[in-house]
């Protein structure tokens, strides 16, 4: 399993360290005969990587905070706090999580094309489509359901004499929920901003449908990009799917120790 997981990670890290010359002559199942980083240097000017970076951050990083937030919010008062809907609300957010992209977006492409957004800062043209707000709420949207179905999971862990005694020393439901529930759900929360960062970082139906703009579009336009009309250079394209790949990487390394512990809980609790 480990072997067939590798394989697909190995042989393009193999194909982003071969010239082009050196696979039009040997053909890409083949030996080597050299091997350097031209590609990766190449691919960083030729796809502007680092604007496309920053197109990404400026969407993904709101849409994980937001969700976050928002997710936290319903699930602390589904899980704490007892009335006769908690059930269906939790099956409906659930449900959500079925419903394919492909089968709203020709009316979700209307409503951006028609629901004005009169804040000028957040929309340079008055609409939500061909704007960051719009992917970003988008995000939003369609990952809350799931991430209230997750974090309700672990706050269903937290009893309730913790969230009453905050009640009799006079603190009020906003106060619990940020200054008693959210950090006893630290790791629940890193765990599940690790996937909605990489779940909101991999994106690309989306920012392809509902943005129009190539300089707004994030990283994964970017990669597609690189394709060409007649030709592909797919060495190239391995070396910028490898470049990608790093942000997520490095976001699972600074918060491996809460998603690990987060899953580890989750698994063994409730």
């Amino acid at each position: 399993m480990v072997a067939l997981w590798l394989f697909p990670l190995l042989w393009a890290i193999y194909t982003a360290l071969r010239p082009l010359s050196d696979t039009v002559k040997n053909g890409y199942f083949s030996i080597a005969t050299t091997l350097s980083l031209s590609n990766f240097t190449s691919v960083w000017d030729q796809a502007q990587l680092p604007y496309y970076y920053f197109n990404t951050l400026i969407i993904v990083v709101p849409g994980v905070l937001l969700t976050l937030l928002v997710s936290s919010m319903l699930a602390f008062a589904l899980t704490q706090f007892s009335w006769r809907f908690n059930l269906i609300v939790l099956m409906l957010f659930t449900a959500g999580n079925l419903l394919p992209p492909q089968v709203i977006i020709i009316p979700l492409y209307w409503l951006y094309l028609n629901i004005p957004v009169p804040i000028g800062w957040l929309s340079d043209n008055g609409l939500l489509y061909d704007q960051y707000i719009g992917i970003i709420l988008i995000h939003v949207v369609f990952q809350t359901g799931f991430a209230t179905f997750v974090l309700s999971n672990y706050m269903r862990t937290i009893t309730k004499e913790i969230t009453e005694s905050a009640l009799v020393d006079g603190a009020n439901v906003l106060r619990i929920w940020w200054s008693v529930i959210l950090p006893l759900c630290r790791p629940a929360l890193a765990a599940m901003g690790t996937l909605l960062f990489t779940f909101m970082y991999n994106d690309f139906f989306w920012a392809l449908i509902l943005m129009k703009s190539g300089d707004k579009r994030p990283i994964t336009s970017a990669l597609n990009n690189l394709q060409g009309a007649f030709f592909t250079n797919y060495n190239l394209v391995a070396a910028g799917a490898l470049l990608a790949a790093i942000p997520p990487i490095l976001v699972y390394v600074a918060l491996q120790r809460h998603f690990v512990r987060g899953l580890a809980l989750g698994a063994t609790k409730g």
